[in-house]
């Protein structure tokens, strides 16, 4: 079993090795880097483009992420040892979000940054989706800071290609916030306005294209800057 120093240390690897491809085979581009918190709990919330937005993540925030990933990529010794080195949990899709939900909580607890793609999966057109409430209930449980970012360029190359892009991308950072505290259990009215919140700020950084069912006026004012 792959030890946590040496997934570290892989993972160390692979961040100078993608900032290379990136930049040196591609044209990466990263705005508002210095929005990110170094320590501390953080839930970073993006757009999901195509398999290329982790690596995209890993290159383009300067602190170690976080992932969870569906158990079946773990089936072999090669897929779960880079899996393992890449900091991805693996997590059961049947328990109802339960299973991953805690081992989320569980890097939050650590003071990690955790990575939560809100749309739940790829989006067929490249425009945002809807949202799933997942996201509300792991920061309102945590009361982590959460950490907007848009990418952009993804989508452009196939995941075999990502050593040598040769593509624009751009990963556009915002300035962390955090949700109102809410007393009581939350209506399903004022948790959808949450989520509206969250997905509103990651549209915020995107062009208009991109911006799918969030490119209207989306409510964010009750969420609270962080520092």
């Amino acid at each position: 079993m792959i030890r946590f120093k040496d997934a570290t240390l892989s993972y160390r690897a692979g961040n100078l090795l993608g900032r290379f491809c990136f930049r040196a085979f591609g044209r990466l581009e990263v705005a508002g880097a210095e929005c990110v918190p170094h320590f501390g709990p953080l839930i970073v919330v993006s757009n999901h483009l195509s398999l290329n937005d982790p690596p995209l993540l890993v290159a383009a925030i300067p602190r170690p992420l976080f992932f969870i990933g569906k158990k079946e990529l773990f089936w072999n010794p090669i897929t779960r040892f880079f899996m393992r080195s890449f900091h991805v949990s693996p997590f059961n899709r049947s328990a109802a979000g339960i299973d991953a939900m805690r081992v989320l909580m569980q890097n939050l607890e650590r003071d990690r940054a955790v990575v939560i793609f809100p749309e739940g999966t790829r989006s067929p057109d490249y425009t945002m989706q809807k949202g799933m409430l997942g996201v509300v209930y792991l920061a309102m449980k945590s009361q982590a800071p959460i950490l907007p970012v848009a990418v952009t360029g993804t989508e452009k190359f196939p995941l075999w290609r990502i050593p040598f892009p040769f593509r624009r991308m751009k990963a556009s950072i915002g300035p962390p916030f955090t949700l109102p505290v809410i007393e009581g259990k939350p209506s399903k009215e004022v948790m959808s306005s949450l989520l509206d919140m969250v997905m509103g700020r990651i549209a915020d950084q995107l062009p208009s294209e991109y911006r799918g069912v969030y490119g209207g006026n989306t409510v964010r004012e009750p969420a609270k800057q962080t520092v």
